[in-house]
């Protein structure tokens, strides 16, 4: 059955994940992604210092600050390589020590313009590094979910499709603001991720287009849940905003209790 959370990301530069955690807890959040910020919070002992501070809060998921990192994964310099391993290594285990099941991966990131057109996309170099990525993370009992990002490795439907066939066992995120910063649907993203996706990244849009916490906008939340449901969809509804676009910390539990709302009236929550 779906169910809601909020990614500690929402709370970046207004609660260190040491606080974020508890906050959560206090709020009645049960469910959370932990956003590890810096190369200090990628280690065990600090996994383990918010797994004694998040109470009854299950971290389904982490996720990194992705370009420290991720993009190096994939070098073709074997020292770079190695270096990014080793870091991927010292995530894992704070995953892993904080119980997650799941890694946000973004992958490469697309800074230069013209590489986000894809005419130039290697699937075979990066669709083996991403089988090898995922295998690294397995080995710590934690399953590798690309994420659809504007400016990152999967910037438009298709290329999950490509990439799965040199990885398989590659699971998915799908992130609904993205999808309109990208100007796809994110029908067209849900369709190819059918069947392989972990977790949904939520929030809502104004009127004005800026980013709204769910049940604060004009997104059609419902036909959004039913179309998940269609999908096969079962995992969690995790709200990810930006620390702006709300002013109490309490807005983020509203937004979960809108989305449970919506869950039990058409049948697709505990």
């Amino acid at each position: 059955m779906m169910r809601t959370g909020v990614s500690t990301a929402s709370l970046f530069m207004r609660e260190n994940n040491e606080e974020a955690l508890p906050l959560l807890d206090a709020l009645g959040v049960r469910t959370a992604e932990v956003f590890l910020t810096s190369f200090s919070e990628y280690d065990r002992n600090f996994g383990e210092l918010l797994a004694e501070k998040k109470g009854r809060v299950r971290v389904h998921s982490v996720h990194v600050l992705n370009t420290q990192f991720e993009p190096q994964l994939f070098s073709g310099n074997p020292l770079v390589k190695k270096d990014a391993f080793l870091w991927l290594e010292i995530a894992m285990r704070a995953g892993q020590a904080l119980g997650a099941k799941y890694y946000t991966f973004h992958g490469i990131a697309r800074i230069k313009r013209a590489s986000r057109s894809g005419e130039k996309d290697n699937f075979a170099a990066w669709g083996g590094g991403l089988r090898e990525i995922s295998e690294f993370c397995a080995s710590f009992g934690i399953g590798l979910c690309l994420e659809n990002v504007e400016w990152a490795m999967y910037n438009r439907p298709g290329f999950l499709r490509a990439a799965r066939e040199f990885c398989p066992a590659l699971s998915c995120v799908l992130d609904i603001k993205q999808a309109r910063i990208s100007s796809y649907p994110y029908t067209m993203y849900l369709q190819e991720m059918e069947g392989r996706l972990a977790h949904v990244h939520v929030s809502d849009v104004g009127e004005d287009g800026k980013i709204r916490l769910p049940g604060k906008g004009i997104f059609d939340f419902p036909e959004f849940l039913k179309r998940l449901d269609g999908a096969g969809f079962d995992g969690p509804l995790i709200i990810e905003v930006y620390k702006d676009d709300f002013l109490r910390a309490e807005e983020l539990k509203e937004s979960c209790d809108y989305l449970d709302e919506l869950l039990y009236k058409y049948g697709f929550g505990d």
